[in-house]
């Protein structure tokens, strides 16, 4: 069934014709210089995001919906409006805000979808949210519920640890965006009107010579811009630039109140906060025509695009603190890269373009939206990534909801929202920003134009434009020329292209050659048009090695592999053994692109000759050659969990091998507390320091102040007199640190005896902590560990000797 599809703006809460009265608000200040299309323009008909969007409808809503229903989400709104009795059901003050992140990604799929048992279910779930709301329009169900024993974050009165943890505006913030999403999408103002008066409490309480309180977790800033963009009151635009500007200086790096916001020009911690706030800065600057504010967002992207994103778009390198990294510190094994920074960095990249109308937003908002954002939700639309890494030792899994559910409900207001990034207009020039098959229908003065798109986008950069005015009209059509086709895979300097393209993109109208000159990324065609007049593009696709910025050092002597927008990996069910971290492909093998419709609902593949390293002992290693086999980066763990690698070595240097013949790696791993990272303890991959995060290592946590094991058996009686341990301790910010004892036992019969030592154990941190003992027989070695007192403790690598 041909799914199409009606673009939604509501991502930035533009206002639109819904015939009630709030959407012919009179605006009091300004706006960008560049305006989205309206919502009800597009329609999108290809196979690959129309498909994604359907899924989105059919199982990522309603399943999303029945977890909410199933671990209480829902129940704590019942229970707060008095339908129901008992205590808070959930662990954090912020749930709330997943019912409302669905009920957005909702409101935008009715647009899409003729669905009458989903529109009754969200129109009876906000009459349940009205219910649960305070009559001062305090919203916020783990107090209502538990009054003065709420939430150890929430604090014994309203807004006291708002600038801490108790996410109050954030779930107002959240609330509004729902509201706002659901008025546009069905014209009802049931949501909307619990939300204006959320917000006007919010507009009550907080202000000059009111409480002068920062949000916690930033994205009211970005809702309040929204509302008072559908109403028409100012005074919700200025509440929320005055929560921006209560931050600093004196607070956290980790939500950006270290420094005032105009005073910020660096990318610093929650990425999440981060980007939801330098969103919420663009809009309040286009509102208000504030040069500080567009100043610290310009310097604070270009700090993060030139030095801390990812090859695949990704933000947040670091899990410590989910946030930003020091510049040009991007592991690949420990990448964070939350899916829900991916969705707020194309909220940030999309605002940025419509304040100064360059391609180089695009470039970062496309990569995000193909690789990122997409390996966060799986094909079927019911399994998620929450961190997004860019290799995997077997570790990685999707998850159906995590305890923190932010970034499936994200998801499924995201997705239904896609559309709104392709088109854009100011004046009568009409910006071509992505590339799916489509329909759209766009006012130029009073003329329609209609415009669509056929392209077999991202698989083939060949797309083709027919312009349908409803009269001749003059207008110039401004085509976004990406930049990894011109061979600049995103701006800056910290990734480039090792070959330069032999084409380049190419533009015909009504069969002609079409000259152009670039002008901040665009090709602009100006004309009289006409019925019937074409648009032909060819954006060739050779596959591109990928090279990192050398400050880089996980990248170092590496490649990544791209083709069209797409970035590509290596994963387990494809290649020789199951293995992939032992591939290298040398820097002169060809790479083809092959179709195979078969694989991950239908996806190029790249194929090449590598070869696989092992390790024949402690020192030496072999090569052989073997068929190597790349797939896009987004459609990896489908198959199970297994190796998978992004940045490919082109020598056997870089590589992981296979580890030598010896008592650990030929031992089956057991333990107290069994995770998929088991594996590290006898990979042979040695450790640089204790907190070292390119390699794999175990750990208990979050288990403390409790005594746990590990355990060898081996394949057959080994005679051994030591062993070496080299301890995980992630330091100060981190959860673990060495532990406060350990001791070897070996199997006897059934009985667990203790080794005799030759001297004390010793307990170190960067180096091995090494124990010889008098020579035994024995089929099994348990490493038993006591966890100090507040942390856990991991082990990066454990060996024994003869």
């Amino acid at each position: 069934m041909k799914c199409v599809y009606q673009l939604m703006l509501m991502v930035l809460g533009c206002v639109v014709g819904s015939g009630v009265s709030f959407s012919q608000a009179k605006l009091q200040s300004g706006d960008y210089p560049i305006q989205p299309v309206l919502f009800n323009a597009v329609h999108l008909q290809d196979d690959f995001w129309a498909r994604r969007i359907k899924t989105n409808h059919e199982v990522t809503i309603p399943f999303t919906l029945e977890k909410c229903k199933s671990t209480g989400r829902i129940k704590n709104f019942e229970i707060a409006a008095g339908l129901k009795t008992g205590t808070f059901c959930t662990e954090f003050t912020f749930d709330d805000t997943d019912v409302y992140k669905i009920i957005e990604g909702a409101s935008y799929s009715l647009q899409i979808f003729k669905d009458p048992v989903l529109e009754l279910k969200v129109d009876s779930l906000i009459d349940v949210i009205g219910k649960a709301q305070e009559p001062d329009g305090y919203i916020y169900t783990n107090r209502t519920i538990m009054g003065s024993n709420s939430h150890e974050w929430a604090g014994a009165r309203r807004w006291e640890k708002e600038e801490i943890l108790s996410h109050e505006l954030y779930n107002i913030g959240h609330l509004i965006e729902a509201a706002v999403a659901h008025y546009h999408a069905t014209g009802k103002a049931t949501l909307l009107n619990i939300a204006v008066k959320a917000a006007d409490l919010v507009c009550e309480d907080f202000g000059p010579g009111k409480l002068h309180t920062y949000s916690g977790h930033q994205i009211v800033e970005l809702a309040m811009a929204k509302l008072y963009k559908v109403t028409g009151k100012k005074k919700y635009l200025d509440a929320g630039k005055f929560i921006l500007d209560a931050r600093g200086p004196g607070g956290e790096p980790y939500n950006q109140a270290h420094k005032k916001v105009v005073d910020q020009h660096e990318a610093v911690g929650h990425s999440v906060r981060a980007a939801y706030m330098y969103a919420g800065m663009a809009d309040i600057a286009a509102l208000t025509n504030d040069s500080l504010y567009i100043k610290a967002i310009d310097d604070i992207w270009e700090d993060a695009v030139f030095k801390k994103i990812y090859v695949t778009g990704g933000i947040g390198s670091t899990g410590n603190g989910e946030a930003f990294g020091a510049a040009y510190e991007l592991p690949n094994m420990s990448a964070y890269n939350e899916t829900c920074a991916s969705i707020a960095n194309v909220y940030w990249n999309y605002r940025q373009f419509l304040l100064h109308g360059d391609s180089k937003y695009y470039d970062v908002l496309e990569r995000t939206l193909y690789n990122a954002f997409l390996s966060g939700v799986s094909l079927t639309g019911d399994r998620f990534f929450y961190p997004n890494p860019l290799e995997s030792h077997g570790q990685h899994e999707r998850s159906p909801w995590f305890s923190c559910a932010c970034c499936p409900s994200n998801v499924t207001r995201f997705v239904p929202s896609i559309g709104g990034y392709f088109y854009a207009q100011k004046d009568n020039a009409i910006y071509v920003n992505l590339f799916a098959g489509s329909t759209a229908e766009l006012m130029v003065n009073t003329n329609k134009i209609k415009l669509e798109q056929k392209t077999n986008y991202p698989w083939s950069g060949k797309v083709q434009i027919l312009v349908t005015p409803q009269a001749s009209a003059d207008a110039e059509i401004k085509i976004r020329i990406p930049g990894w086709a011109i061979d600049k895979p995103i701006p800056g300097d910290l990734y480039s292209f090792k070959e330069k393209s032999v084409e380049q993109p190419k533009i015909s109208v009504n069969g002609k050659v079409f000259s152009y000159k670039l002008d901040k990324g665009y090709a602009g065609v100006r004309k009289k048009w006409r019925k019937g007049d074409v648009i032909d593009i060819n954006f060739p696709m050779p596959v591109h090695r990928v090279k990192g910025n050398d400050k880089i050092v996980s990248d170092r002597n590496k490649y990544a592999y791209q083709r069209g927008p797409l970035v590509y990996c290596a994963e387990w069910p494809d290649n020789s053994g199951k293995k992939v971290l032992n591939l290298f492909i040398p820097e002169d093998a060809t790479v083809n692109a092959v179709y195979d419709s078969t694989l991950l609902k239908g996806v190029y593949v790249l194929q090449s000759q590598g070869q696989a390293s092992a390790r024949t002992s402690a020192s030496t290693t072999n090569s052989a050659k073997v068929p190597v086999k790349l797939i896009p980066y987004y459609a990896w763990a489908h198959r199970g969990a297994g190796e998978m690698v992004v940045w490919i070595p082109k020598d056997a240097s870089a590589t992981q091998p296979l580890p030598a013949p010896s008592i650990a790696s030929s031992s089956k791993i057991s333990a107290s507390y069994n995770k998929l990272t088991l594996k590290a303890l006898n990979d042979q991959m040695e450790p640089k320091s204790s907190s070292d995060h390119s390699i794999m290592y175990y750990h208990w946590w979050p288990k403390k102040d409790t005594t746990h094991w590990v355990q060898y058996d081996f394949e057959k009686a080994e005679t051994i007199s030591s062993s070496k341990v080299y301890w995980y301790d992630d330091g100060p910010y981190g959860g673990c640190r060495i532990p406060a004892g350990w001791r070897l036992l070996y199997k006897k019969g059934e009985a667990w005896i203790p080794v005799d030592p030759k001297a004390p154990y010793t307990i170190v941190k960067d180096q091995y902590a090494e124990v010889s003992f008098e020579a035994i027989i024995t089929t099994a070695l348990r490493l038993e560990v006591t966890l100090p007192k507040e942390h856990s403790s991991g082990i990066m690598e454990w060996s024994v000797q003869h």
